[in-house]
C-alpha cells in the first residue's frame, strides 16, 4: 500500500469518527460506533473501551468489548492487564510489535495465554484527564500496528474523547431538562403549593401520580405541614374535580357523635334522631373524603371505615340496608402510625389499606429553601388581603426569618408574616415588626436585642447543639459555610 492510500484511508477513517460527533450523541452507541472504525482501519481482531468508574474496585470498567470470548474474561483481562494500568496511569500510548517477547507484558499471563502478537492501546483524554482507553490486539501476525497506526490512532483517540464528553454531556442535559419539566409540570399543576425544594417537589410529584387513580392516599407530616391543602390540590386537579371535597376533622367531633356524623342515621335510630340525616359520606357522593387526624379514630368505629375503603359500602345508623359509596379517601397524621398500631390503637389491616400511597410532608425546617419564596407568597396575598403598604421584607428580617426552627411549620410561618404585615408602620418589615413569644425556646428572639446579639446567640446555641461542627451548623442555620467561619473569625478579633 502506497503512503498516500494510507494517508487517504486514515483520513477517511477521521472523517468517519468527525462525522460521529454530529450523528451520535448516545454514548454506548458512539463507543460501539469507535471501536468498529479502530478495529477495521487497524486489521485488529479483538478491541474493546474502558472508561474511568471510582465507584468499581478496579477504578474502571468495560464499556464496550468485541470478539473476547465472555465477559468473565474480559474482566480478568482488564484487571490484570499491565497495558491497560500503564496507559491509565501514565496517560501514554502504548504500542508492542512483539507482545510474547515484550519484557513490559512478562507478568501478564493473559497475554503469554492467548498467544498474543501485536497489541496498541491509547487513552482517551480531554485536556490532561484521562478518563479511559482503548485496546487492540491481535494474534496473527508480528507487528500488525505499526508507529503510523499508533499516530492515526492517537489522533483517533482525541477526536473519540472530544466526542464522548459531548454526547455524555448531552445525555446530562436531555436528563437534567426531564427533571426540569417534571418539576415545573408538578409546581404549575399544584401552583398554590409553593416551594421548589426537593423534599417539596419529590411529595408534589406522588401527588401528581396518584390524580386520576382512586388509591387511598395517607398523608403524613408534622401539623402545620399543608396536609389538608395537599389533600384538596389531588381532588381539585383529579378526576372528582366539580365534587364534593368533605374534610372530617376526626380529633375534633366527639367521640359519641362522630359515627352519627360520618355514616348518618335514619329517622327514630335513637332518642333525639327525629329526622333521617345524611352523614358525611353521604355528602360526599362523588367526591373525596378527607379525614384529618386518622389516628384519633375511635377504635370500635374504625371495622366501620376499613369495610368502607374495602367493599366501598356503608350503612346509616339505624338502617337495615347497605349503601354504595362512590368516593374516594385520602386520610393524615401527624402520629406515627405504625406505633398506634403497636399501641393497640389502630388496627393493623385499616393502616394498611390506609397507607396504599404515602406522602411525606417536610417539615419547614427541612425546607429552608422555601422560606423566601413562601414569605414572598404570604406577604403579597396579606397586602392584598388587607390593602397595607408594605412592599418588602428587610435583609436582616428574612434572615431571622430562616433561622427560626418553626415548630408550628408553615401554619405559624404565615401567621407571622401576616401578623408583621398588619402591625409594620412602614414600607418594609423589619425585625421590629415580628412579635414571637420570647418565653419559647425555639421561637425568635426579642426585638430588643440588636441583630450582632441575635446572630451571636443563635449561632452560639446551634454549634453547641451540633458539637462546635461547623459544617453541620452552617447547613441547621442556612447560611453558607464561609458566611459562618467569616462571623466566628470576626468575633474572635474582638
Amino acid at each position: 500500500m502506497t503512503t498516500d492510500q494510507t494517508i487517504q484511508e486514515n483520513f477517511d477513517a477521521l472523517y468517519q469518527i468527525a462525522t460521529s460527533v454530529n450523528s451520535i450523541l448516545e454514548p454506548t452507541e458512539l463507543l460501539e460506533r469507535i471501536l468498529e472504525i479502530a478495529m477495521t482501519r487497524l486489521s485488529a481482531e479483538r478491541g474493546f473501551v474502558i472508561l474511568s468508574n471510582p465507584d468499581i474496585e478496579n477504578g474502571y470498567e468495560v464499556a464496550v468489548i468485541k470478539n473476547f470470548s465472555s465477559q468473565k474474561t474480559t474482566s480478568e483481562i482488564v484487571a490484570s492487564s499491565s497495558v491497560i494500568k500503564n496507559v491509565l496511569d501514565t496517560g501514554e500510548a502504548v504500542l508492542s510489535f512483539d507482545a510474547q517477547n515484550d519484557e513490559r507484558f512478562d507478568s501478564s499471563t493473559s497475554i503469554i495465554a492467548q498467544k498474543i502478537l501485536s497489541i496498541i492501546c491509547i487513552p482517551l483524554q480531554t485536556g490532561n484527564r484521562t478518563f479511559g482507553a482503548v485496546y487492540l490486539d491481535s494474534s496473527k501476525m508480528l507487528k500488525e500496528f505499526t508507529e503510523d497506526s499508533l499516530k492515526f490512532l492517537t489522533i483517533f483517540g482525541n477526536l473519540a474523547g472530544i466526542a464522548l464528553e459531548n454526547a455524555k454531556r448531552y445525555t446530562a442535559l436531555q436528563k437534567q431538562n426531564e427533571r426540569l419539566k417534571n418539576e415545573a409540570g408538578v409546581t404549575h399543576l399544584f401552583s398554590s403549593l409553593v416551594g421548589t425544594s426537593k423534599k417539596w417537589i419529590h411529595a408534589l410529584e406522588i401527588a401528581r401520580r396518584v390524580l386520576d387513580i382512586d388509591v387511598a392516599v395517607l398523608i403524613t407530616g408534622e401539623s402545620g405541614t399543608g396536609k389538608e391543602l395537599v389533600a384538596r390540590a389531588i381532588h381539585e386537579n383529579g378526576a372528582r374535580k366539580g365534587f364534593p371535597f368533605v374534610a372530617v376533622n376526626c380529633s375534633a367531633i366527639p367521640e359519641s357523635l362522630i359515627e352519627s356524623e360520618m355514616f348518618g342515621y335514619v329517622k327514630g335510630a335513637f332518642t333525639g334522631a327525629g329526622n333521617t340525616k345524611k352523614g358525611l359520606v353521604e355528602v360526599a357522593d362523588c367526591g373525596t373524603l378527607f379525614l384529618d387526624e386518622i389516628s384519633d379514630l375511635p377504635y370500635l368505629l374504625q371495622p366501620k371505615l376499613l369495610r368502607l375503603l374495602q367493599e366501598k359500602e356503608y350503612r346509616r345508623i339505624g338502617d337495615t340496608i347497605n349503601r354504595s359509596a362512590n368516593i374516594r379517601i385520602i386520610a393524615a397524621t401527624s402520629r406515627n402510625l405504625k406505633d398506634e398500631v403497636k399501641n393497640g390503637k389502630m388496627r393493623e389491616d385499616l393502616y394498611f389499606r390506609l397507607n396504599v400511597v404515602g406522602i411525606h410532608l417536610p417539615p419547614l425546617r427541612e425546607r429552608k429553601d422555601d422560606i423566601p419564596m413562601l414569605a414572598e407568597h404570604f406577604l403579597q396575598r396579606t397586602i392584598a388581603m388587607y390593602k397595607r403598604p408594605v412592599e418588602s421584607i428587610h435583609p436582616d428580617a428574612m434572615q431571622l426569618l430562616l433561622t427560626n426552627s418553626w415548630r408550628g411549620n408553615v401554619r405559624e410561618f404565615q401567621n407571622a408574616i401576616e401578623r408583621a404585615v398588619v402591625l409594620c408602620n412602614g414600607t418594609q418589615l423589619t425585625i421590629n415588626d415580628f412579635m414571637f413569644d420570647v418565653n419559647k425556646s425555639d421561637s425568635l428572639l426579642p426585638s430588643s436585642m440588636t441583630l450582632e446579639e441575635m446572630e451571636r446567640q443563635v449561632i452560639g446555641a446551634t454549634l453547641e447543639e451540633m458539637n462546635g461542627n461547623r459544617r453541620r451548623t452552617a447547613g441547621k442555620l442556612g447560611v453558607s459555610l464561609r458566611w459562618l467561619q467569616y462571623r466566628l473569625k470576626e468575633w474572635t478579633k474582638e
